[in-house]
């Protein structure tokens, strides 16, 4: 069956060139599933592993727009609908200059195996753009979400596909693409889009969702260890909302959260992370990291044009992009003493680190199984929209931990199964392809 996974993969890599990131994705979760395919041959018979690596639609359109100067800017949008064999596509939007068509199938294909291990009703997509939303105006930022939403209006539905955030796509972002969708649509479809302001549809806890999913799975896998985050020196690369939010999550369970970052550099508060300052400067004033470090005082500093992993930690948290953290950062880390690494972005953790990081008994979660709170929470967001509910944060955080151990519970037993106990990249993996594939097989030849 080895030769299987091999002549799918050469497919993958002949039909799809220079999308090294996709190429990526795909090889980290052929790896791990050799046991699965000797166990369960019938999943070859049906190609089950070439069909789930085809989109099963790849939309590329034009964004046009006017800038404040009068002038006419062009973009260009994407929306991969990879994967519905368990539920509409449901995947993030991202505006980035570096996002292009690998970039978003890399992130769609993982979305598959993420939403699968929900245990939500939800199949995998992903979208976005290449403009850049920083530095642009509110009316320019308007204008794109609005002629963005033009064209990809006709591809959504609440029983078709569900976008959400990603990098670059907040609060304000999604306001502008559901106000349009409204407006072209004459429907006030709330299940549509997901991460909508609390007082027009949204779910509390859903800005939270993926940096406290992230630690709260790390929690877990702590827990194996018979430890916690209570004391623990934590290093968090980003300073977006996912970032922001596990700082917040971890300072809550105790830990002691001493550096961030942002695309400049990285700011060391041995202090302690001051999270309200943070948030301020972040996510109010939308500033750069270094903002941080000359309002604080009190020794903080802020180092340009360095990586965060240099800062030593016993438990690392990366949540800006993807292959952020490499081999040589992985070394620093485990000579620094690190017990666990769990991914809040996607895919930010190189295959040489995760080696590194395995073969030196550090405790690993991929993105796939740490980050999915923020996905699971939209999946709520779409419940209460379909039984016009709104539950309180409580109620909803309590669910997000729920599933988040669920998540982790069923990642240690499947490793255990397959005969890899402690790899939560193996767990994961299976566990999400075992799910998606027994309904793509129940479906039929689609």
């Amino acid at each position: 069956m080895q030769g299987q996974l091999e002549t799918a993969l050469d497919q993958v890599l002949r039909r799809n060139p220079a999308e090294l990131e996709f190429h990526q994705a795909v090889h980290e979760v052929f790896d791990s599933l050799g046991p699965v395919m000797r166990k369960h041959p019938q999943y070859a018979d049906a190609a089950v592993l070439e069909r789930i690596c085809e989109p099963e639609r790849q939309i590329i359109f034009r964004v046009p727009w006017v800038d404040d100067a009068g002038r006419v800017q062009i973009n260009r949008g994407f929306r991969v609908e990879f994967n519905s064999a368990l539920g509409p596509y449901k995947g993030g939007l991202r505006f980035h200059p570096s996002v292009n068509l690998g970039i978003v199938k890399f992130l769609g294909f993982e979305q598959i195996f993420k939403n699968s291990l929900t245990g939500m009703p939800i199949g995998g997509g992903k979208g976005g753009s290449d403009f850049d939303p920083r530095g642009r105006s509110e009316g320019e930022v308007m204008r794109f979400c609005q002629s963005f939403m033009t064209e990809l209006y006709r591809h959504l539905g609440e029983y078709t596909d569900v976008p959400a955030g990603d990098i670059g796509v907040g609060g304000r972002e999604i306001g502008y693409l559901f106000g349009q969708y409204k407006r072209i649509t004459n429907r006030y479809e709330s299940g549509v889009l997901t991460g909508k302001g609390v007082s027009w549809g949204g779910s509390l806890v859903r800005t939270e969702a993926t940096g406290y999913g992230t630690v709260l799975f790390a929690q877990e896998m702590l827990r194996t260890r018979g430890q916690s985050f209570d004391g623990q020196r934590v290093v968090v690369s980003g300073s977006g909302n996912v970032a922001i939010f596990a700082i917040e999550k971890a300072q809550q369970l105790g830990a002691h959260v001493v550096a961030c970052s942002d695309s400049g550099g990285y700011v060391l508060d041995e202090g302690g992370i001051d999270l309200e300052l943070l948030k301020q400067v972040k996510l109010v004033e939308r500033l750069p990291v270094s903002a941080y470090a000359e309002r604080r005082g009190n020794g903080a500093t802020y180092v340009p044009d360095w990586r965060v992993w240099e800062v030593g930690a016993t438990v690392a948290l990366p949540c800006a992009t993807q292959n952020e953290l490499d081999d040589h950062d992985a070394k620093r880390l485990i000579a620094s003493g690190v017990l666990a690494v769990a991914e809040g972005a996607n895919m930010p953790t190189t295959p040489e680190a995760v080696a590194l990081f395995q073969e030196a008994g550090v405790l690993f979660a991929p993105g796939k199984a740490a980050n999915a709170g923020g996905v699971a929470t939209s999946a709520l967001e779409m419940q209460q929209n379909a039984s016009r509910d709104s539950w309180s944060f409580d109620y909803t955080e309590d669910r997000l931990a729920a599933i988040m151990r669920s998540i982790h519970d069923r990642c240690a037993a499947t490793a255990e199964e397959y005969g890899q106990p402690g790899n939560y990249v193996a767990g994961a993996n299976i566990t999400g392809f075992l799910k998606v594939a027994d309904a793509m097989l129940a479906l039929g030849i689609i």
